[in-house]
């Protein structure tokens, strides 16, 4: 890897690792979700640039999981609280996730995916292969008594790529796939007590851009123009563009972009069985010491 790139990659690190102490210290039972959110968004604003929306994905969420205008939801004392929060330096992302119950003090499924994640992070190196990799992951969750999501994974990074080419999911899989020195991966642990897979639910708030094509409505052409400019092909969040139209006619925009194959749609990730999820998550620069940008 390129010095300047790494030195992009470690800024965007920094940033995130202050957004996430920033977003444990505001994190507490009675606040609204969309003010957490916007807190943290306008704190990684000010020091580099968002990779996508803030994440807050409660309970039997998973993933895929922001505040749309004007949510008005709260955090309750008994909920199970994911924070997945990435920050981009000229493209070069920090992705980093955390999770808090906050009527316990330590938490099985949590414990589980720190603790998977950690052993991933020891033993990762040039030359190791996924299949080793996702057999530590696995036999450290299964260890508590609890499983991995299967159908979801860690993932290399790629300039103004959140997810790039490299799957590396959280369940055993005999892949041969070595990786280098250099490559970037945001590794990410789920763990549950349901049933081990997520499925999609609704609404979709978080949209990325594909590519041109025609559309018809008025607010669909502005968008077309702004999207690609402001967020390149990053994801983004309905929210940040409440400026553009009223709530309604945004939507339709969206909805009109989707269908015409130039916005991609990120459907809210829920657990099968809506069995409890945890998530914890760093990036990784591999080498023979890895290079933790987010810790």
């Amino acid at each position: 890897m390129d010095e300047k790139v790494l030195e992009k990659y470690i800024r965007a690190g920094e940033v995130a690792k202050k957004a996430k102490e920033l977003a444990k210290k505001e994190l507490k039972p009675g606040i609204k979700v969309l003010d957490f959110v916007e807190k943290i968004e306008d704190f990684i604003k000010k020091e580099a640039s968002l990779a996508f929306p803030v994440n807050v994905s409660i309970n039997d969420f998973a993933a895929h999981c922001t505040p749309d205008i004007n949510d008005e939801t709260v955090f309750k004392e008994s909920d199970l609280v994911k924070v997945d929060l990435g920050v981009q330096v000229d493209g070069y992302i920090a992705d980093t996730a955390f999770s808090v119950k906050f009527d316990e003090n330590s938490n099985v499924l949590i414990k589980a995916s720190e603790e998977a994640l950690e052993e991933f992070i020891n033993n990762i190196a040039p030359g190791k292969t996924i299949d080793e990799m996702t057999k530590i992951v696995e036999d450290v969750v299964q260890s508590y008594g609890v499983k991995t999501v299967k159908n979801l994974a860690g993932h290399s990074l790629e300039q103004y790529v959140q997810h790039g080419g490299l799957s590396i999911p959280n369940t055993h899989i005999n892949s041969k796939h070595q990786f280098k020195e250099g490559d970037a991966i945001a590794m990410e642990v789920f763990t549950t007590n349901g049933e081990g897979f997520v499925i999609e639910s609704s609404p979709a708030v978080i949209y990325m851009f594909i590519r041109q094509n025609p559309v018809r409505l008025k607010e669909s052409k502005i968008l077309m123009e702004r999207i690609p400019q402001q967020y390149k092909t990053l994801p983004f969040a309905k929210r940040w563009l409440k400026d553009v139209a009223s709530p309604v006619k945004l939507h339709m925009a969206l909805r009109e972009m989707v269908e015409r194959g130039v916005l991609h749609e990120y459907p809210p990730l829920r657990e099968k069985g809506r069995g409890l999820v945890a998530q914890t998550e760093e990036t990784i620069i591999v080498k023979d010491k890895p290079i933790i940008t987010t810790r």
